[in-house]
């Protein structure tokens, strides 16, 4: 299934970047942080992610400061008191609980980037798909598929639709894509989904 952006994107003030506080197995893991922390930056857009200081976490944030970003961390206060924090974000926000960190993430961002990672990244980019397709918020994610390490989960999508457990247009609430400008583009457009029982008329018009 292809989705393709629309025809007139908004800016994207704040974008909530989800991945992995490892590193992977694969240098192109970190090489992609870095681009995604440093393009945010160069264009203007807030980093928010977890505020972590390790693995693609650490990466992702580094870079968007070093590029003399915005980095807003979000962060369980008992992760905080395990010395995982990243002490250099523009803005550091610690939180009682991982649903809260959850929840003020996808208030504080336009939509949500997710680079490789493992059962928590892939925890949290779910959860704001759920919430889009039940018009808790109108939010895209997308997911960098770096190294093919998205594959699998783009083909479990296209399974989910096909078998009628997720409405064609929902399913381009969520994109993959290997280059990092053509998903932004696609964050950026407006959202064209019905909800969850097919109602158009929640989903607000383009602003």
């Amino acid at each position: 299934m292809t989705v393709q952006p629309a025809a007139a994107p908004r800016p994207l003030s704040a974008v909530a970047v989800f991945c992995g506080s490892s590193y992977g197995d694969s240098p192109a893991f970190a090489d992609a942080a870095r681009l995604a922390g440093r393009t945010l930056a160069e264009r203007g857009t807030t980093l928010v992610y977890g505020g972590g200081r390790v693995g693609l976490m650490g990466t992702v944030a580094d870079a968007a400061l070093a590029a003399g970003g915005e980095v807003v961390g979000v962060i369980p206060r008992a992760l905080d008191e395990r010395e995982l924090t990243h002490t250099g974000c523009t803005e550091l926000v610690v939180v009682e609980s991982m649903h809260e960190r959850k929840a003020l993430m996808a208030e504080r961002a336009d939509a949500f980037l997710t680079l490789p990672g493992g059962a928590g990244t892939l925890e949290e980019v779910a959860e704001q798909w759920t919430w889009a397709q039940l018009s808790i918020h109108h939010k895209r994610s997308g997911f960098l598929d770096v190294d093919g390490f998205w594959a699998p989960l783009r083909d479990m999508r296209d399974r989910m639709v096909e078998r009628g457990f997720v409405r064609p247009e929902q399913g381009g609430i969520v994109t993959f894509d290997d280059d990092l400008d053509r998903l932004l583009a696609t964050l950026a457009s407006p959202p064209t989904w019905t909800d969850k029982w097919g109602r158009r008329d929640a989903v607000p018009p383009p602003v």
